[in-house]
């Protein structure tokens, strides 16, 4: 195979990857695709117009850009924008497709700590660092991330007025907060239930509670062409901050009528008692994350069921049903366990969580999707 065929299979390749995940940019035929690897690690269209919505002014550098997506919809929102890679290929496909899409970046190939020492300051910085170790493994160490957030944490909030970093679901909040404490804002952002990122907000000077901001966005399936005005995805959201979440009193319910599952950023950030007073819903247990209430309550951030009946733990209690959708919510053993004990098959139309209730018992609640 020539080097060209190579260069047209790639691109058909990375086409049909990113279908779903950036629809403007696979069903622009001008667009050109890095190795797959730079596909799988990019943001989707969803979460980059997100990010679009939470920064503006005049000046952007974006130090880890990568393929170019997020640094691509943030500029829309700022005058002058740098965009930053060490890579020598990537930022020529960068290039490349920045001018295809009519975007006016200036495109750097540079390491990124020491042009972050030498720029002059700017409105805003966009950091997403690489999460690996010197191994290749995965990390939630910000200290092993690269560039190491740890060692220039200063220079990076002496050069900017608003630092904005993408993380990991890996990292745990509060362990981050403590390296930024100036950070007004974490999103937690999930893409139809999937929590995909950590979004911290860094405001030079900021010194009030962090508000943590759950969202779950809709997969955008259709080309999003406004290049003026961000057009945001569909967006259901929660906020609270953590102080606040620990002060909230709730009540405690065995089943009602409906039963109510968080989103994976409500799961992520752990705002249970907001949902709770938020939706006026009970939870079933201070450890079990499920909600019941009377009423069917709308828009709740997650998956809403009909509860059909409560029973205990054992075959015998569920005959008639032969498959369903098994989930264990603060209950012993896991789901694969539980599922040859009832002697279940999975999928179709029911839904069975085995979880403890306030009392500590445990329950097989048995239920359809609304």
């Amino acid at each position: 195979m020539t080097e060209e065929h190579i260069l047209l299979a790639r691109q058909e390749e990375g086409r049909k990857i990113v279908a779903s995940k950036l629809p403007s940019w696979a069903e622009n035929m001008s667009i050109l695709f890095p190795a797959k690897i730079s596909l799988e690690q990019c943001s989707s269209e969803a979460t980059a117009l997100y990010k679009a919505g939470l920064v503006s002014g005049e000046s952007l550098v974006d130090l880890t850009g990568g393929f170019g997506v997020d640094c691509s919809f943030l500029s829309c929102k700022f005058s002058s924008v740098d965009y930053l890679e060490q890579n020598e290929e990537l930022c020529q496909i960068a290039e490349h497709n920045f001018k295809a899409l009519g975007l006016n970046i200036k495109v750097n190939n540079a390491e990124s700590v020491e042009f972050l020492k030498k720029m002059p300051a700017v409105d805003c910085i966009y950091i997403d660092p690489a999460r690996r170790d010197v191994k290749g493994k995965k990390t939630a160490d910000l200290s092993l991330c690269s560039p190491n957030l740890l060692e220039i944490r200063d220079i990076l909030l002496d050069k900017c007025n608003t630092l904005l970093i993408k993380l990991s679901p890996m990292f745990d909040i509060s362990s981050a907060l403590e390296v930024f404490p100036e950070c007004a804002e974490v999103h937690v952002v999930s893409v139809k239930n999937e929590c995909k990122e950590l979004l911290l907000l860094v405001e030079g000077g900021f010194c009030g509670e962090t508000e943590i901001v759950c969202v779950d966005l809709e997969e955008l399936s259709r080309r999003v062409d406004d290049r003026q005005g961000i057009v945001q995805p569909e967006i259901t959201s929660v906020a609270s901050n953590l102080r606040k979440e620990k002060g909230e009193i709730i009540s405690y319910s065995f089943p009602k009528s409906y039963l109510y599952e968080p989103n994976a950023s409500i799961m992520k950030a752990g705002l249970f008692k907001t949902v709770a007073n938020k939706y006026n819903v009970q939870k079933l247990h201070p450890s079990t994350h499920l909600y019941t209430s009377e009423e069917l309550v709308p828009n709740f951030p997650g998956r809403s069921f009909e509860i059909k009946r409560v029973t205990k733990v054992q075959k015998k209690e569920i005959q008639d049903i032969e498959k369903a959708n098994l989930s264990t919510r603060n209950f012993p053993g896991n789901v694969a366990d539980l599922r040859k004990k009832l002697k279940l098959k999975d999928g179709g139309n029911t839904y069975i969580f085995a979880c403890t209730l306030n009392d500590n018992s445990k329950v097989l609640i048995i239920c359809e999707k609304c």
